[in-house]
């Protein structure tokens, strides 16, 4: 039987809203989560790749996905954080239609404050 707490659909809105703001004081900053940028920076100085942060988060969505779908059951974590990584890529996708940014700096990554 299972442990968690069948929850719907705002709920599990909520909850990612919730762990989201959570992360983002412990590893980030207090206005949230605000690491991809930097991460796929670095990523892409490594690798020569040119990964937007829109994409990173995509990238963290597929792998939770896959995690929640790789055997029967439910995964709450995983699902928890999908919803959460699917609301970052939507945030960082909007960069890509904003006009004000230019798009030389669409995705540019800052390093420091």
């Amino acid at each position: 039987m299972s442990t968690y707490m069948k929850q719907t659909a705002p709920e599990l809105l909520s909850k990612a809203s919730a762990i989201m703001a959570e992360r983002g004081k412990q590893y980030d900053k207090p206005d949230g989560e605000r690491s991809m940028g930097r991460a796929v920076g670095a990523f892409n100085c490594i690798t020569g790749r040119d990964l937007t942060e829109a994409e990173g988060w995509l990238l963290l969505q597929t792998l939770k996905d896959v995690r929640l779908w790789q055997r029967p059951g439910y995964h709450q974590d995983s699902a928890e954080d999908c919803i959460a990584y699917a609301a970052l890529e939507a945030e960082a996708k909007q960069k890509d239609r904003d006009p004000a940014i230019p798009a030389f700096l669409r995705g540019a990554i800052t390093f420091g404050d």
